[in-house]
Order: structure tokens, then C-alpha cells, then sequence
């Protein structure tokens, strides 16, 4: 085994008298990819803050980093370098432990944190108007990379994470994947010797997710880059991790093999609650000949949705399908009223009238919107406004505190929480909560609104397999309890078999099969069924 990296030494982590770590102890070696894999709301993120020497420090414990240091200038590289040259000014590299967190060592601890990166979960992170080439030259002007050298630098990383083809289009119009590939060409012009990577691939169709998987492992051997990868997708941690930890309340329950941490993870999360049949209502949404055309910069012309007709009835969990860039996302928003398209007719009724989603206004598509309620895959909190109040009154809902409580418990529970979570975490802020707590926050808020139509993108993305289960009966229960109408945008092809009645197939912007969900399953491409399944081993 390489020289350790990174001790972390018992380490305890406490929110308001509440554990989220406890006596964390293990090292990471130079280069080693570990997997950091648990639940949501098991720790992982926090565990990862620590370790980077973001946010608040531990409270109690230490995290070591063994390093070399230039005793001349700022650079700092891995241990094994010890007794080299500085690549900067000549000077001979010195052994030296850092504590991160000890406020006497504030500036080595800036100057660690330098050779370190992050890939955060569920946002890119992009200059959206600027070109892909142009991403990755801020980056480098970051860290004031010689400006003469720095176009060739830029195209070598944007090379390294295969996109050359992409270098000069415009960020805001590439695939989720591609996006996530250009987050990690900005990071590795830090030319970083450890790389966080929280929950890397958690909106992306598995497909997609393997490709960046097969760059962040192609980039650490490449750049002799160690990584820390958290997840709750045991895809995830097979694909790229050397070594794996399970995270359970905090604790470290197992540490070994991805494989043998893997089966551990999966132990219980069978799902053994079985619902009845249900007869769908009326029709409550009619769409034809719907058009969606962007102008784009580099590709002129974009047909994000084109030609599509399709119904879908009250009480019916309808399911839309496709690979990344199929036109999924943008067919949903003009479900929603958020956008109108180009051409085309899309009626929701709302009582007994039918309301033109085409036509603005609050007697027209405002009408209907009031009773849609859409949970976007890139859904934000109000991040100083506690849960309840992200459930409540920061989104002009005004009850009295009592029955506001009430709602919000209740609501809380539909989105998957148990009342005892639900009551635990009323007061916190949404940082404090993990990013699959925030999730589900984020469908509670869509909730208690009590919409006749609840649009979900890609609801499973942050979601540990526990609960998925939950949110799956939470939607199961919405529907027969209280007759709401789902329509699921998903590349989770085992979440949209348990859950939808019917689906529709989209490609290229067209929707090619629509039908029964076992029906339009079995239409799938080998290469639509190869990107959009999920993997999993058995428990």
C-alpha cells in the first residue's frame, strides 16, 4: 500500500445535540479512490466537508494530511514526493503533517485545500453563455496559469475527458453529462492530488453516469490523483472505488472491498408493501401535435420536442422516458406552464373547464398553474429559512403554527420521512440535512400545496434505495388517498416498472412509443436498455 494520505482520527460531528458523526477512524493512501456509500442523511456529505475543510469543524477529532512542502514557496505535493525538487522555485520538498482543523495552521491548511477539488451533487457549476473552451480557461486563469500556455492546457483537459467535439459549444446546451465532464476538466486544470466527488452522478441516466465514471477513474491514473467518491448508488462505487466504506447513523458499520461493502449496503432494502390495482378517471390533460423549437448558437435550430400528442388521465402515474438530451425535461415544462411551445395545442382541465396551456395570463395557463406543482431535478431551498418554513410561509402558505406543524408532518411523511424524522428535523436549515433530505424537502414543498398534478424530474437522482422504496409508496399513497395525477420523468427504468401505469418513450425529441409500461419496456433499443438501467447487485 502507498503512503497514507489523509488520517482521519476519530472524528465526532454533533448539530444541535444530534450525532451526525461518531468516532470516525481510517486512512486514505495516495492515489487510492475510496467510495463512501450510506443512506441519505447517513453522514456521507459532512464526512466529506470535514475532509476537504469546508463549513464548520469537527467536534472532536482531527484530520491529518501527510504532505511534502516547498519550505520556499506555497506548493505543496504527496508525501512520495519528499526530497524533489519544488516544480515551482527549485526549493527541496520537506515532510509535513497538517491538522486541518487546528486554527494555528490556517495558512498550510489554504494552502492543502489549494491542491484539492470538488464535484458537487446535483449543480455544474458552468458559465452557461460561455463555451466549453472558455469554462475551462477561467478555471486556469484561477490559478494563474501562464496565460501564453494556457489554450493549449485548456484543449488538453477538455481532450482528457473526451469532449473535443464539444469544445466550443456553448455550456447551457450540452447533455447533463456532458456538462458533468466539462465540471471535471475545470477541476483538473488545479491540477488537484485529491478530487471530491459528492454524489457525481446522481441526475444522470446510468448510462451517462458510466462514461463519467470511466473519466474520473481515467483521470486519477492519468494525473496520479487520489478521489473520494460519495454515493448511494452501489453502481457508483463498483465503477470507480478501490476501497469502500458503509456509512449507517454516522457510524462506519463495515470498511473493505466495494464488493463486500456493496452487499452489505443492500441487505434490507427489499420492498415487500404490495398496492392494488386503480382505475384511472377522466381525462385531465390532452396534448396535440406539441412543437418546441430553440435557436441555438452552434447548432441552429434545436427540435426539443417535435410533433407530440399524448393524453393522460386523473389518478394515472404516467411515466416519460428516453435517454439524456431526448427532450424529457423540456416536454415537462411545457406541462408545467413554464414554457409555451411553438406550435401545437395542450389543454388541462381545472373543475369543469378546459384551460388553453398555450395562452398566457392569470385567466388563462395561470389558471391551471396554480394546480401543477413540478419538483425540477435542480430544485432549490431557501437555504437561511428552516424546513418548516420552506414548507409554509417562504412559500406563502399562511397557517397558524399549530396547524401549520400539522400540514407540514404530514406532508413530510407523504415525501417519504418517518413522523419521527419529520418532527427532528422541522427546525433545521436545509444545510444541515443531507442532499437526499433536501430532496424530499423539496417534494414536500411541491406537496403541500395540494396540486391536482404533480410533475416529478428525474425524482430518484439523490435517492439511497431505502428511499426510493419510500418516495415510491408516498406517490403510490398521494394517488389513492387523495386522487393526485404524477407524470414521472425518469431514466430509472426499475422506479418507472413498480410505479407508472402507462409510458411514453421519447427519442429525438418524438415520442415513438406510448402504451402500457410493460409494453413500451420491451421497445426499448439494446442501447436505450444498456444507458437507461439501473445495475444492481444482489443483497
Amino acid at each position: 500500500m502507498k503512503a497514507p494520505l489523509i488520517t482521519v482520527d476519530n472524528i465526532c460531528m454533533d448539530f444541535d445535540g444530534t450525532h451526525a458523526l461518531r468516532n470516525i477512524s481510517f486512512e486514505i493512501a495516495e492515489g487510492e479512490i475510496l467510495g463512501i456509500i450510506g443512506r441519505s442523511g447517513a453522514g456521507k456529505t459532512v464526512l466529506m466537508h470535514l475532509m476537504r475543510g469546508v463549513e464548520q469543524p469537527p467536534t472532536s477529532g482531527r484530520i491529518i494530511y501527510h504532505v511534502s512542502a516547498c519550505p520556499s514557496c506555497d506548493y505543496i505535493d504527496v508525501s512520495s514526493s519528499i526530497g524533489k525538487p519544488c516544480p515551482h522555485c527549485g526549493g527541496t520538498l520537506a515532510a509535513l503533517d497538517v491538522d486541518l482543523w487546528n486554527e494555528a495552521n490556517d495558512a498550510l491548511k489554504r494552502r492543502v485545500m489549494h491542491r484539492t477539488a470538488i464535484m458537487f451533487q446535483r449543480t455544474f457549476a458552468l458559465y452557461g453563455d460561455d463555451r466549453v473552451i472558455e469554462n475551462v480557461l477561467h478555471a486556469l486563469d484561477d490559478i494563474d496559469y501562464p496565460q501564453e500556455k494556457a489554450i493549449n492546457r485548456a484543449a488538453d483537459l477538455i481532450d482528457q475527458v473526451r469532449l473535443s467535439h464539444r469544445m466550443m459549444h456553448i455550456a447551457r446546451d450540452l447533455s447533463g453529462g456532458e456538462k458533468q465532464r466539462v465540471v471535471l476538466a475545470r477541476q483538473l486544470a488545479k491540477e488537484p492530488f485529491l478530487l471530491f466527488a459528492d454524489e457525481p452522478t446522481g441526475t444522470l441516466d446510468p448510462g451517462t453516469a458510466k462514461v463519467v465514471h470511466s473519466m474520473l477513474t481515467d483521470a486519477a491514473k492519468t494525473n496520479n490523483m487520489g478521489m473520494v467518491v460519495t454515493s448511494h448508488f452501489s453502481q457508483v462505487i463498483e465503477d470507480v472505488a478501490d476501497r469502500a466504506i458503509l456509512l449507517v447513523d454516522g457510524t462506519i458499520t463495515k470498511i473493505g472491498s466495494p464488493k463486500d461493502v456493496i452487499c452489505e449496503f443492500m441487505k434490507g432494502c427489499d420492498d415487500t408493501e404490495t398496492f392494488e390495482h386503480t382505475d384511472t378517471g377522466e381525462k385531465i390533460i390532452g396534448a396535440r401535435d406539441l412543437i418546441k423549437r430553440y435557436i441555438s448558437v452552434d447548432r441552429g435550430v434545436v427540435k426539443a420536442v417535435n410533433g407530440v400528442s399524448f393524453d393522460v388521465y386523473t389518478k394515472e402515474i404516467f411515466g416519460i422516458i428516453g435517454k439524456s438530451g431526448a427532450g424529457k425535461t423540456t416536454l415537462s415544462r411545457i406541462i408545467a406552464g413554464l414554457i409555451e411551445p411553438t406550435s401545437g395545442e395542450i389543454n388541462i382541465k381545472i373543475g369543469e373547464e378546459w384551460v388553453d396551456m398555450t395562452k398566457p395570463g392569470v385567466n388563462q395557463r395561470g389558471r391551471a398553474t396554480e394546480y401543477i406543482g413540478l419538483l425540477h431535478q435542480e430544485y432549490d431551498l431557501y437555504p437561511h429559512r428552516t424546513v418548516l418554513d420552506n414548507l409554509t410561509d417562504a412559500i406563502g402558505l399562511e397557517f397558524p403554527k399549530e396547524l401549520a406543524m400539522r400540514k407540514a408532518i404530514v406532508t413530510l411523511k407523504m415525501a417519504g420521512f418517518s413522523e419521527e424524522k419529520s418532527h427532528e428535523i422541522l427546525d433545521r436549515l436545509p444545510g444541515q440535512l443531507s442532499e437526499g433530505e433536501r430532496h424530499r424537502v423539496a417534494l414536500a414543498q411541491v406537496l403541500i400545496r395540494e396540486p391536482k398534478i404533480v410533475i416529478l424530474d428525474e425524482p430518484t437522482g439523490t435517492m439511497d434505495p431505502i428511499t426510493k422504496i419510500d418516495v415510491k409508496h408516498s406517490i403510490m399513497h398521494s394517488r389513492d388517498e387523495i386522487e393526485e395525477t404524477f407524470i414521472v420523468v425518469s431514466h430509472d427504468m426499475d422506479f418507472v416498472r413498480e410505479i407508472c401505469d402507462r409510458l411514453a418513450l421519447m427519442r429525438g425529441g418524438k415520442i415513438v412509443e406510448i402504451g402500457k409500461t410493460s409494453d413500451v419496456l420491451a421497445h426499448l433499443t439494446e442501447d436505450e436498455r444498456r444507458i437507461m438501467s439501473q445495475s444492481q447487485p444482489p443483497a
